[in-house]
Order: structure tokens, then sequence, then C-alpha cells
């Protein structure tokens, strides 16, 4: 059956509405930052609030007395710029926040859901902060004001006439603090499920499960500081001039240090190339500094294959010059399945692994005479790697090579999963997971007198399915856009629609208040920039970044309506409508004052001790990491070489690879403008950019209008109408932006051990679009 063709209650658009915007194209940029970066930032904050408010909020951001970017997870520097430590897209960021606009009822009364359905998901964005929580009546095409009392009421009454906890599911967004975050799974564990999927299911559950299996922790191994020490950097599947400007610093200062950097990317990206700091007035005159010394232009899911001749390539080198390439010493003390992954390799052509990937063998050979010359590499991924079906392999090979140059637990050296949302680390460590431990339940048990449940809850895929086929009812998310965050866009919709109950705890409206359950509630909460008053004063919560340093943020502004509440807030009096006499927790004590949450959270999580003291530190402090300091917690306490396969893919000649990407005016699924000013692309979200040989071998020319089409478990999936750009990327692949191509991505493909969407290798066939 086609998913064009399942039912739905109402005339809802699940999918951003097929209108051009008006397309304009320019050469791709070859500069990263610079003014042009400082006039973009000053237009989205002018564009949202006035000057002294918009200087006061991005003074506070990311310094130490200040309140933490909401955007992307990249460490601050220990000496902070007093100029400003933030990036454009954190300035975006805090402007979609701080914003003077606002949603009320009266827009509610204004717009039903079908029209708000019809609208972009930019324009949905664009409305304002919500004010006030809503509920949407069985039946009803509007969603009306109600008080928080009765909401809780709401969601207890649905929650309690569950037949089983386990048909309620609880999702979290990665911006979530570590107090709402901590609180929130206590409630839903004393609730009686394990049901918590998050947004680590969709992006870097691989890297998770991949270093877990590999090196004993889920984390990455680096520090900022490490950047400044290493001798390589190498860069995949990640475009940081877009999603982590900050890093673009750390990468410059890291050159003048000597480091050479190896890019690994399908597209050519302006944060390879030249990057101007904002704050250099030298560099702003010059050319900026050239970042990259490496560039390997890979086709999409050619990793392993690249990893693996790179890493059959360093044994050979080795072979030639015993002891001068490969840390034996290192191997010999701390790994485990040296020999049976060198075995394996022996087994694979080289040049056919090098024609796997696209590249040149000049450059591959390049690449490695580098690597084999120095010791201390440091390799960061992202989304380009952990979206595939193979994507636990991807990050197992990349441990591979770290391990046979011991590159693991050293200065400058480790491994660095670069993380999106602002605390999706941070969540994860505070058990926002729905494959728990049995130490930590026993731990959170013990200290709450409870018994929590120990099967396995529902991951992201299996809360949609679950949805679906009617096995869960009630769908509550801790912040998010769940269906634009999700694949298989009508699927997910459907299933979402199925639910009894649908509750989105939110700063501002999206596309996934409008396709809902029998009724729906919104429930509008504090942002990170706004202050949090409670019964003790003023409160702070926590965050962790990507490289595991906890610290505190501290909301400054007068919050947007007097009718919101904080996220801990929240859950804690769902906890008490829900729980009644059956909680053992003093929800109004974990509340009136946070530093009780963080005692809670010390006694629960190894490496929080004195975590009120150490939190109120000027810079926070580290959680302890089993693999910075090479004590690896494996079964034998031995980092693990891996045998990993190549991708399994094979395209036809009328076939494309595809992966979906942001553009440079965007931040997840909340879209900051329409603009995609790196890559040249103006006003227009609904592109496809292709090889232009592949577009004259198919019969197409540039900006014609096309349909994209994926098969998969004999279903047909359409994305309708989208603009074809031609692009610098390699051939038989192509790209496009999410949330509007995720209606291609197949909920049932998913990546083995991790089941992550495969949303960057999505196989489609391109027609030309069908009129209306």
């Amino acid at each position: 059956m086609s998913t064009q063709s399942r039912p739905s209650k109402k005339k809802i658009e699940a999918q951003p509405p097929a209108n051009f915007t008006g397309l304009k194209l320019s050469p791709p940029k070859e500069m990263a930052a610079g003014i042009p970066a400082i006039l973009s930032a000053a237009k989205h904050i002018l564009e949202e609030m006035d000057p002294f408010r918009g200087l006061s909020v991005l003074t506070k951001l990311n310094q130490q007395q200040g309140f933490d970017c909401p955007g992307c997870a990249w460490p601050d520097p220990q000496k902070r710029s007093k100029l400003g430590e933030y990036c454009e897209n954190g300035a975006k960021a805090v402007a979609e926040e701080a914003t003077i606009r606002r949603v009320t009822s009266d827009f509610f009364k204004k717009y039903s859901i079908t029209n708000l359905s019809q609208q972009s998901d930019y324009w949905l964005g664009k409305q304002g902060r919500l004010t006030e929580p809503m509920l949407l009546r069985e039946g009803s095409e509007h969603y009306e004001p109600v008080t928080w009392e009765k909401a809780f009421q709401w969601i207890a009454r649905h929650l309690n006439s569950l037949n089983s906890p386990d048909e309620a599911v609880f999702y979290t967004s990665g911006r979530t603090s570590n107090e709402a975050a901590f609180l929130y799974q206590l409630f839903v564990r004393q609730f009686g499920t394990n049901n918590l999927p998050d947004c680590s299911n969709m992006c870097h559950e691989s890297s998770g499960s991949g270093l877990s299996q590999t090196l004993g922790i889920g984390k990455g191994s680096v520090t900022l500081e490490d950047f400044y020490k290493a001798e390589v950097i190498m860069i995949m599947g990640q475009n940081p001039g877009t999603n982590h400007p900050r890093m673009l610093t750390a990468l410059q200062k890291a050159k003048k240090n000597g480091c050479k950097v190896i890019i690994v990317n399908p597209l050519p990206e302006a944060g390879f190339q030249y990057f101007k700091h904002p704050q250099d007035p030298v560099q702003m005159l010059g050319k900026g500094t050239l970042l990259t010394d490496i560039f390997l232009q890979i086709k999409i899911n050619g990793d392993v294959a690249l990893l693996k001749a790179m890493n059959k390539i360093l044994l050979e080198k080795e072979a030639q010059s015993p002891g001068s390439v490969l840390d034996k010493e290192f191997i010999e003390q701390h790994t485990e399945g040296f020999e049976a992954f060198t075995n394996d390799l022996k087994q694979y052509d080289l040049d056919e692994l090098i024609r796997e990937t696209g590249i040149e063998k000049a450059k591959i050979l390049q690449a490695c005479e580098l690597l084999a010359s120095k010791k201390r590499i440091i390799i960061c991924w992202a989304m380009g790697l952990t979206q595939h079906k193979n994507a636990v392999g991807n990050v197992r090979e990349i441990v591979n090579l770290l391990l046979m140059k011991g590159s693991i637990g050293k200065p400058g050296a480790g491994t660095c999963p670069v993380r999106g949302h602002s605390n999706v680390q941070g969540d994860r460590t505070m058990g926002i997971w729905e494959k728990p431990s049995q130490a930590f339940l026993e731990r959170l048990g013990r200290n709450f007198n409870f018994i929590p449940p120990e099967h396995h809850g529902f991951d992201s895929v299996e809360a949609i399915k679950a949805m679906y086929n009617g096995s869960a009812k009630v769908f509550f998310a801790m912040g998010g856009n769940f269906l634009s965050a999700t694949p298989d866009t009508e699927y997910t919709a459907q299933a979402l629609q199925n639910c009894k109950l649908t509750v989105h705890v939110s700063t501002k409206l999206n596309r996934s208040h409008l396709v809902h359950g029998n009724e729906a509630l919104i429930l509008p909460c504090l942002g990170r920039t706004e202050e949090d008053m409670q019964k003790s004063g003023p409160q702070f919560v926590s965050v962790e970044n990507s490289m595991g340093i906890v610290h505190k943020t501290q909301g400054r502004l007068e919050p947007a309506s007097t009718q919101l509440l904080s996220e801990p807030a929240i859950v804690a009096r769902l906890a008490k409508a829900t729980l009644g006499y059956q909680t053992s927790v003093n929800w109004d004590e974990m509340t009136h004052n946070y530093d009780a949450i963080r005692d809670a959270i010390e006694a629960v999580i190894p490496g929080f001790e004195h975590y009120n003291q150490k939190v109120r530190q000027e810079n926070g402090f580290y959680l302890p990491n089993c693999a910075r300091d090479r004590k690896f917690n494996t079964l034998n306490g031995k980092a693990q070489f891996t045998i990993n396969s190549c991708s399994s893919i094979r395209l036809l000649a009328d076939e494309y690879l595809m992966m979906t990407i942001r553009s440079h005016d965007q931040y997840n699924t909340t879209i900051y403008g329409l603009n995609d000013r790196y890559r040249g692309i103006y006003n227009e979200r609904r592109v496809i950019l292709m090889h232009p040989e592949d577009i004259k071998s198919a019969q197409l020319s540039p900006e014609q209008i096309v349909d994209l089409y994926s098969y998969y478990d004999n279903e047909e999936r359409i994305a309708r109408k989208f603009i074809v750009v031609p692009y610098p990327i390699p051939k038989q692949c192509v790209a496009t932006y999410f949330p509007e191509a995720n209606v291609l991505v197949p909920v049932n493909s998913t990546a083995e051990i991790s089941n992550t969407p495969t949303s960057k290798s999505v196989v489609i066939k391109i027609k030309t679009a069908l009129t209306d």
C-alpha cells in the first residue's frame, strides 16, 4: 500500500506545502563567517527585537554568568571573549527565542488547524512565542485556552486510563536541561515505563553504539584543549560552517599551532575553505585562514570503504618500515582483536575499496602519508556518518584507525562526535534512554523507594510504529518538533493522529502541534534566555556540552508571558496530578529550589559528586571519561578492534543516493530564513542538488521542476515539486533539505544496531513533475 493512500482523519498537511518562494542562485561561497556573518546575525536580531534588547541578549550569550546557547553543543573556551562568545547561528537561535512577537489565544481563534497546516514551517516559527496553555478538543478545528491545573488533570486522566503504562510515549528534545531531564525520566519510570525516546535516536545513536562497543563509553574522548595540541584533525560527514560555526575558531587556532586538517565530505562547503574570524580586524581585511589541507570528496556512504583503504595503506607502510607508523605498544597493552582486524583487511583489494569511495587514489595516498607520520590525531564526525544502514560500522572503523595509531587517551588525540542539540548528551547522562542499565535503575529505585520498570522501552522509530498500530495511545513531547524531525512524514503523521492524546511542551508553534491525536495540548515553557523564578528565588539549570563539561545556564530576560512555566515545574506538576499518593518524591521541594534536583542527581548518577558546588565554578566541571584515561569499560577492559562491512547499496542507472541536509538559515527543524548563503541558494528550500552531468544524462535541465520517488518495502513515497540545482556533488549522489524530503525516508530503513533512520542514504528516482 502506498503511503499516499493511508487514511487521514482531517485534511491536515503533514508535509510543508509545495509552494515555491522564488529561487535565486549564485556561485557557492569560498569563505565562512567574516562581515557577511555579522550582518546576517544583526539582521535576524533586529527582525525580532529592538537594538537594546538584542544587545542585552547577545552580551549574555555563552558568558559565564549568562545563558548557554540554545543551538549547538560546541564547548565554550575557558577564557571567553567579552565582544561576543557566539556565532551567526547562535544569534539566530537567540533571536527566535527572545523575539517580542507573541502567539495568544486570539491567534488560535483566527486560524484553524487546517489553515495553519497549509502554512510553511518558516511562517509557523515566525509567529512568535507561545503564551498560554492551549487545548484542542476532539473534533475541534481550533485550539482554546485552558488553565494549567485543567491541562495537568486532562493529561493525568488519559495516562491513568491506559491499560498499561507502556501505552504512553514520552519523547525528549536535546535542549532540555539536566534538571528537567532527570525529573522527567524519574516521573516516567515512577509511572511505570521506559518509553523514553529522544532526538539521539535519530542522530548520534550510532555514535553511542559504536563507541560503547569499542571503547566502553558512548561519548567522545577529546577536550577543546586537545584541538590546540593535535597534529592532524580529520573531519568526516560534518559541515561546521553552518552547523557548528564556533568550531571554525578552534580549527583556526589548531592551524596556527601547525595542525593539518583533512576533510571528508560529499559536498565542498564554505566552512572547509577560508574562515574569517569576525573579531579579528586583520582577518576581516584579508582573505582569512585556509582551513583545509586535504579535501577528500567522497561518494555518499563510502566512508567504511575509505577508512578500510586508509587502514590497509597504513598497515602496508608499517610493514615497510616497522615501528614507524603504528603504535605497537598501545595495541599490545590496551586493545584486543588486532589480528582478526588485520586478517580481514587482507581480504580486500585496495583499488576496489578506493573505487567505492569515488576519490582519486593519489588524494587518499596523500592523506595516508600525513596520518602515517603523525601521532596526535583527532577524528570528528556528525550525521554524515551516523544516518546510514552501516552507520555503526562507520564509527567503529574510525576507532580502528585511531587504535592503530594509539591516538586515544592522550593529549591532542581521540574521538570527537560533534553533537547537535545543546544538551542532547546531558539528557542521556540524566537517564533519558529507552534502554537504561540495571545499575542506573537500581540506584534510582533505591534513592526514591520504588521499583523502576526493567524491560526496554520504545526508541523513536519503535514509538512511531507503536502509535501507528495502536499499541501506544498517548504521546508526550518535552520540546522538539517530532513530526518534522522523524522519517517517513506521512506514516509518522498518521501515527500521531492514531493517538488519543498528543501533548507538546514548546516555546514556539511548529508542525507537530497541527498533526495531533483525538485531543491535543500545547504547554508553553520558559526559554533558555528567560528568568526562572521559583519559591526560593531565581534558579539556574545546567547542561553538558559535546566534550563532557557540565556547566550552569541562567536566563535573564523577563518571561514572554506570566503564564509560562519552567520545564522542571511542568514535570513536577504533571507527576503530582498523575501519580497522586503513589509517589515517594517530594515534587514541590524539587521545584522550589533546583539544588534539590541536583542533590538527587548526585545521589543517583556517578560523576556528579558535589554537584551543587562544582556547577557553580566559573567553567563548570568535566565528567569522568574512561577512554580519555585509557581505561576502557569493556568486558575485558581493553579497546576493541572490529570488523565492519562496506555499504551494500548498488544503484541502477536511473537511481540516485539522496542525503538530507540543513540550509545555512536552519538549525535542526527550526527554519530561520529561506537562504542557504554559503551554497549560493537564495529564497528557496524545495531544491535538489545534482551533478551537472547527471542532470544532462537524465535529460533534465537546471531549475527544472521534478518529483522525487523512493521505493522501499513495496511502498512508493513521493516528494513533489523540487527544483533541480546543478552542484559539485559526486555523480549519482543528490542532496535535499529536511524536513521537506523526510517523506522519502522509510520508517523501516534504519541503521543496524542503533536503529537510526537512514536519512543520509535514501535510494530515489527523479521524474519530471506531474502537473496539478
